[in-house]
């Protein structure tokens, strides 16, 4: 459980800065440009002295769909507007408008699903549409998230501290490595998952106003990155993107111990509002949806960096406000402080390993992640 620490003062910046940011929005939609095929032009080489001019990256219209390959070997079909059968990710990029696609990568799973091999699979799918890439290292052989950030078994008699430092840097030296020698470079890496409360515990557990060692393995995966992509963007990620003073907490302790980043990410689910008794329902005037607005615009005042929703989902039945607020983050941007959305897992069928949060109906898109489109 994080602790509060909403205090009077922090209370009157988070009242100013966001009705200052607000007013600064103006009237005016500035939309990005909406050619995907243009962001993964492979390099001659890499050199200091390259000067070609580096290609931006759009507006991420997104899907981490991790679990496709699997969803794949069990049989699963998807199908296009002509009711053929297609591959997911032509559909998802031509009938949806998505111009990138996350891919998270485990240490050593147990059964290779999301493992390195399995990565490459899907990264090389994701490349010769010309999508853009986000990987998502969770540094453990399972899923990391808030409630579980377990030590990777080949990992666990290595020390704390500089040992377990260098073994995220191989990792992710590795990873990167094995796509950059396909001509395939991410514009962006995670270096953990949903870390509000660190990672790799006990040694990297954040609580408090103790980082423990996690600042010095975030900041090993982070070096270990520009090293190998010097353009990528390291996102540092957390969970529940509505809770402002969660974020003010994390990151006010992430400046004070030198965590290195280019952007921050978040999850939003917002389906989970105590005391409902349907728990999957939303709105766009949810309040969870609105404080995450309010969230990415302060958050960005107070830390000088640009945002990334990494997670968004809603349940399958519930696709028509779902698709609302895709629209509206989207539409809004947050005065242009938003750099994308990423839908989990859209194209998981209905239970899939238990998740009701996919955006297929019987192998067709449903409106949330044809929403983005627009």
């Amino acid at each position: 459980m994080v602790k509060n620490f909403r205090k009077t003062l922090f209370l009157s910046v988070l009242s100013i800065t966001f009705a200052a940011g607000m007013a600064a929005c103006g009237g005016e939609d500035n939309e990005p440009p909406q050619n995907p095929g243009t962001t993964q032009q492979p390099d001659k080489e890499d050199t200091p002295d390259d000067n070609k001019p580096s290609v931006p990256v759009i507006f991420a219209k997104g899907a981490d769909v991790s679990w496709l390959t699997e969803i794949e070997q069990r049989g699963y079909k998807f199908y296009n507007e002509n009711g053929e059968q297609d591959d997911a990710m032509t559909v998802l990029q031509n009938e949806c408008g998505i111009n990138s696609i996350r891919l998270r990568v485990w240490v050593n799973p147990e059964n290779g699903w999301n493992g390195i091999n399995d990565l490459m699979v899907k990264a090389r799918r994701a490349h010769a549409l010309g999508m853009q890439l986000m990987i998502d290292f969770h540094l453990s052989d399972t899923w990391a998230d808030p409630s579980k950030q377990k030590v990777p078994r080949d990992w666990e008699n290595l020390k704390a501290g500089e040992e377990l430092a260098g073994a995220i840097s191989t990792h992710i030296t590795e990873v990167l490595t094995s796509l950059k020698n396909e001509g395939i470079k991410p514009e962006w890496v995670q270096v953990g998952n949903e870390v509000s409360g660190g990672m790799l515990w006990e040694s990297g557990r954040v609580r408090g106003s103790n980082a423990g060692e996690f600042v010095r393995y975030f900041n090993a995966g982070a070096d270990a990155v520009k090293k190998v992509l010097p353009d990528a963007k390291v996102i540092l990620h957390l969970n529940n993107g509505h809770d402002k003073e969660l974020f003010k907490w994390f990151f006010d302790l992430m400046k004070t111990k030198g965590a290195k980043y280019d952007l921050i990410g978040m999850s939003l689910y917002p389906e989970t509002e105590s005391g409902s008794e349907s728990s999957w329902q939303v709105s766009v005037s949810n309040s969870m949806v609105n404080s995450c607005i309010e969230n990415i615009s302060l958050i960005k005042t107070l830390y000088g960096k640009p945002v990334m929703i990494s997670e968004i989902g809603f349940h399958h039945s519930n696709g028509l406000e779902g698709k609302k607020v895709i629209e509206k983050l989207m539409k809004d941007q947050s005065c242009n402080k938003l750099e994308g959305v990423f839908y989990w897992e859209p194209e998981a069928p209905e239970g899939f390993n238990g998740y009701n949060k996919g955006a297929f109906e019987n192998g067709r898109p449903n409106e949330a992640i044809r929403s983005f489109r627009n």
